[in-house]
């Protein structure tokens, strides 16, 4: 009997003592995960983006701040209620929204003092900015690369400052709009009109071409560059030089001035040219007076979220050629 009971008090402490150990492994085992799930979670609260350079950019948490260079990028930052602290030096009026931001300059002339001031996380620019990047980058500002060649290019650039501040789902949201009032205009199809697409300013002229903003808005419209096949200018890939010969040949219905100065001006400038050179004058575009000023809000800069705005301007002007 005393044999039985030892053999069942042994049993009995073989499992208690087999319990515990499991509960210690079970501890040890839970100490050895929660590091593992934590950095699991730090790995997943960090930002990836890839910007218009095609560099990866990695942030720990959303900027603080970001300043911009362009007026397309400031549109679509306040439109995703970003911390702007630095916009663009304006020439006309300026949205409400955007009054008590900084200027800090243009992308010709950034003003580095002022960038120093308003000491944004993160600044947004064009790929000129290149060259003067080292700049801010020594300040503790991080340079994001952005461009606007095309619709397309301001989609994705909505899709990066989305990423940039986890708003995510509010590009989104902008980026399905635009698509959808893109296809939209795109199905009232009209006659191809041929046409002149003409930046400049007074004594400067070039021809844009279908891989500019403007050149897409125009293909997307339904007109026909008739620079479609014109030599890209060494310094301004989406421009050419304007060869007389060459639009006289194939004579626009349709000439479309850009600008970012006095659309007057430029267009009495423009005038002036084609008054020196007496073929101009027997084009269809100017015997008919179709030749236009676009808004240099929508045409002379990056549009950002108004782009559809100015897919509706060149649309209408196409469709109004008489």
């Amino acid at each position: 009997m005393k044999r039985i009971v030892l053999l069942c008090m042994s049993v009995l402490l073989l499992v208690v003592l087999a319990a515990c150990g499991a509960k210690a492994d079970t501890n040890t085992a839970e100490k050895e995960v929660a590091p593992k799930e934590e950095e699991k979670k730090e790995l997943a609260s960090t930002i990836e983006v890839t910007d218009a350079s095609g560099e990866k950019m990695t942030f720990e948490t959303a900027p603080e701040s970001i300043a911009v260079l362009n007026s397309g990028d400031l549109d679509i930052l306040l439109a995703l209620d970003a911390n702007v602290t630095g916009r663009p030096t304006a020439s006309g009026p300026v949205a409400e929204a955007a009054k008590g931001i900084t200027e800090i300059g243009n992308p010709h002339q950034p003003n580095f003092e002022k960038i120093a001031e308003v000491h944004p996380s993160v600044l947004a620019a064009s790929m000129s900015f290149k060259q003067h990047a080292e700049n801010v980058e020594r300040q503790g500002t991080k340079v994001v690369y952005t461009k606007a060649n095309s619709i397309a290019d301001i989609q994705e650039t909505i899709q990066l400052f989305g990423q940039l501040f986890q708003k995510e789902t509010e590009a989104e949201a902008i980026n399905t709009s635009i698509t959808e009032k893109v296809n939209e205009i795109g199905k009232s199809a009209i006659e191809p009109v041929k046409t002149l697409l003409v930046y400049g300013a007074p004594g400067t002229y070039l021809a844009a071409l279908p891989n500019s903003l403007t050149g897409d808005l125009l293909e997307k419209a339904g007109g026909e560059n008739i620079a479609s096949d014109f030599p890209q200018e060494e310094n301004y890939p989406q421009y050419a030089s304007l060869s007389v010969e060459k639009i006289i040949e194939r004579n626009p219905e349709l000439v479309m001035l850009i600008t970012h100065g006095d659309p007057e001006a430029v267009k009495a400038a423009f005038e002036g040219e084609m008054e020196k050179n007496a073929a101009w004058k027997n084009l269809d575009a100017v015997k008919s007076g179709n030749v236009v000023v676009l808004p240099s809000d929508l045409f002379g800069s990056n549009p950002g979220t108004k782009v559809i705005d100015a897919l509706k301007v060149m649309k209408e002007s196409l469709a109004a050629v008489k």
